[in-house]
């Protein structure tokens, strides 16, 4: 197993354990959920000023209407403090969204075959079918467990979510390419940056929220 991997592999384990941890204790809820708000911007503004080197109205409107959807994630992750039920919510759907991660990865390193976009050459359609295959998977055996749904309604839900995570990974990737660099930052060893990791899951969480909200709650 190469180094990066297995760099990876480390990161990943240890990211599952904080989740597991935010989920217990809400003092780690907290803290996390605003490291993932402060960070993300950080990281944000690093890349728009890539991408828009001239400090003028542009640059400052784009990192406030970041810092505004940011905020509105961090408000429904605050919601979730101290009810249980929203926070079992909140945790099912960021499985998902992990779902859909680790099954593009593992698919599109399987599989490989033509690419998806010229946004981002690391993303294949098997990767693709991968993630919804996985999202939906997950979706199914947790909503499952939770809610005494259809089975269609568990699927329809980790597709769409996954659709949304998707679309989170290729817009990110399309800003890294415009700003010329790899990764959003370097704090997650063998991963990148933070928003490496979540820019799926800022998009596929509120989406997830509210189709459940729709569909079963």
């Amino acid at each position: 197993m190469g180094t990066e991997i297995k760099k990876r592999l480390n990161t990943g384990l240890f990211l599952i354990l904080l989740l597991i941890l935010m989920f217990l204790y809400k003092p780690i809820y907290l803290f996390i959920s605003l490291t993932i708000f402060v960070y993300s911007f950080i990281e944000f503004s690093f890349i728009s000023k890539k991408i828009i080197k001239k400090k003028n109205i542009k640059l400052f409107l784009i990192n406030i209407l970041f810092l505004i959807y940011m905020s509105f994630i961090l408000i429904i992750l605050m919601a979730g403090i101290n009810d249980i039920h929203l926070r079992i919510i909140l945790f099912s759907i960021i499985f998902i969204c992990v779902a859909s991660d680790i099954g593009g990865y593992i698919f599109g390193k399987t599989f490989k075959g033509p690419k998806l976009s010229s946004i981002s050459p690391n993303k294949t359609f098997s990767g693709s079918v991968g993630s919804f295959l996985l999202a939906s998977a997950t979706s199914y055996f947790l909503l499952n467990i939770l809610y005494n749904n259809s089975f269609l309604e568990n699927l329809l839900i980790g597709i769409i979510i996954s659709f949304f995570v998707q679309i989170g990974d290729l817009l990110f990737s399309y800003l890294k390419r415009k700003s010329k660099i790899k990764d959003t930052g370097q704090i997650l060893p063998g991963h990148g940056g933070l928003l490496d990791r979540i820019d799926g899951i800022i998009f596929g969480l509120p989406v997830g929220l509210i189709i459940i909200s729709i569909l079963i709650i």
